[in-house]
């Protein structure tokens, strides 16, 4: 008798959509939920080289928290490609311009650097606000604590 592993593909993933808010959370406790939604290691069929994951809409990303002194020291870093061309850009200065940019730029982090993790990050939507225009995917609420 032969035994086979069985190997998850694409159209096997039903493709869920999830919203949470993030008023009151830890950025990198936020950031490690999501990456975690976004790749599907929270379903049973996961395989590490198939998109199984799910749609995660994420809002009030301007209300979310940093622990410890980071709101003063984080910086972000991106190099124009020029001699002396560094950029940086403290966390509070982006906070204040772009908070949903933040969310992203952790997440992001935490998915696989190739182009899996690319189509994967696609799946992320974060917004400010309260609303969001994806009601018609009719998202789940998923409560961290």
């Amino acid at each position: 008798m032969k035994k086979y592993t069985y190997s998850a593909k694409q159209s096997d993933n039903a493709g869920k959509w999830y919203v949470i808010d993030a008023e009151g959370l830890v950025l990198g406790r936020l950031a490690t939920r999501v990456a975690s939604h976004l790749r599907g290691k929270h379903n049973p069929l996961y395989t590490p080289s198939v998109d199984m994951g799910d749609n995660v809409i994420v809002v009030n990303a301007d209300k979310v928290v940093l622990t410890g002194r980071k709101m003063e020291q984080k910086c972000y870093y991106h190099h124009s490609g020029y001699i002396g061309g560094l950029k940086t850009v403290p966390i509070k200065d982006l906070m204040k311009k772009k908070p949903e940019d933040v969310v992203r730029f952790a997440v992001r982090g935490m998915l696989p650097k190739n182009r899996l993790g690319r189509k994967l990050f696609k799946k992320l939507k974060v917004y400010t606000g309260d609303t969001h225009p994806h009601e018609a995917q009719q998202p789940e609420v998923l409560t961290i604590q």
